[in-house]
């Protein structure tokens, strides 16, 4: 078992009186984990101590060549009052998938959901009460070497903070317009795109900045080589729903397999829907809905969980989905993955991990 020091703040923060205005990111509590690596001598020193800004060179390695991972995932309190966990084990696996491929030392992935256990215990008086509203859980490891130099790091640190979040949807689940990328793209295959890197989210804002000057929420991307396949939409996985069919872009490389695209895919699965990983072109998407087949476009992310898509734009056909409204699989998907995640339905497929 990990050996977690702990350092109390002396100085604690107060708590937001008006959950309702938590907002996303900008509000930390009183504690956060570190932990430290140096080559040949691993992962060590496991601590929790106040929240605080870090001491880097500016030299640090991360600061110039990107060497970064980082992870997002929520804690949730239930009506009976406990806090709990959706899938953590899920997000730390895919955690050490990000650091081989950014050559990043692996941490054990039982330590990693005990430090964050703890710190959540220790922290659980942050979850917010308020319906919709959530802990928001953010591990990361930045590589720390003083050394302007492209090589793997040989010093990092691993860290997890904790920020109060309000509802996602405070207004309702209101479908949003998504445009699609023709020019940029986020991804490619043999890339970094199926890793958790602060890169792929700051490529993609050339994009984004351009679908808000056409009035869209959010992009479309689609693949980096023929420029045809659909990958995700903005920084969420994207799902099809064709004539009754569940569609969602397979996993090649370039898009990053989401915890929450998993958990839709198995529920899905479970209701008795069919469901596909494949490719799927934008034209297929296109000839879907003049066909009348296009029946729903959602996106799936921790954030939002369910993202139902309106409206989709591809050069100057406009294509309105379902009426702009919430289709029924969006419905369900949403229902079932809020209702497990407070505690309001039973977890059928053991995704929970209580913080006792």
């Amino acid at each position: 078992m990990l050996d977690i020091k702990i350092e109390r703040t002396t100085t604690p923060k107060e708590k937001p009186a008006d959950e309702t205005k938590l907002g996303f990111g900008h509000i930390f509590t009183d504690h956060m984990f570190v932990m430290n690596y140096d080559a040949g001598q691993g992962w060590h020193d496991a601590r929790i101590v106040p929240y605080g800004d870090l001491s880097l060179s500016p030299a640090a390695m991360c600061l110039h060549y990107g060497q970064e991972i980082f992870e997002g995932l929520k804690a949730y309190r239930t009506a009976d009052g406990s806090v709990q966990l959706f899938r953590p084990q899920e997000n730390f696996k895919r955690m050490n998938n990000s650091a081989e491929r950014m050559v990043i030392p692996k941490i054990n992935e039982e330590d990693m959901l005990y430090a964050l256990k703890t710190l959540v215990k220790m922290e659980q008086d942050w979850v917010p009460h308020t319906e919709g509203a959530s802990l928001y859980i953010r591990p990361f490891i930045i590589a720390v070497d003083p050394y302007v130099g492209v090589k793997p790091a040989d010093h990092y640190l691993f860290i997890i903070i904790l920020s109060p979040s309000g509802a996602y949807y405070s207004t309702g689940l209101n479908p949003v317009k998504i445009y699609v990328e023709n020019k940029y793209v986020r991804a490619v295959r043999g890339g970094t795109g199926f890793a958790k890197t602060a890169a792929n989210y700051a490529i993609s804002l050339a994009g984004q900045e351009e679908a808000h000057e056409q009035d869209y929420e959010q992009v479309l991307w689609l693949d980096g080589v023929e420029r045809k396949y659909v990958e995700e939409v903005g920084s969420m996985n994207i799902f099809f729903v064709i004539d009754g069919e569940v569609v969602t872009p397979q996993l090649l490389g370039s898009v990053l397999p989401g915890i929450t695209r998993k958990s839709a895919i198995e529920i899905c699965k479970k209701k008795g829907y069919k469901v596909s990983e494949r490719k799927i072109s934008i034209e297929e998407i296109a000839e879907a809905y003049d066909n009348g087949k296009l029946d729903e476009v959602f996106g799936t992310g921790t954030a939002a969980v369910i993202s139902p898509v309106g409206h989709l734009k591809w050069g100057d056909k406009v294509m309105e989905i379902n009426g702009n409204k919430i289709g029924p699989v969006s419905q369900m998907l949403y229902d079932t993955m809020t209702g497990i995640q407070w505690g309001k339905i039973p977890d059928e497929f053991g995704w929970i991990v209580k913080i006792d």
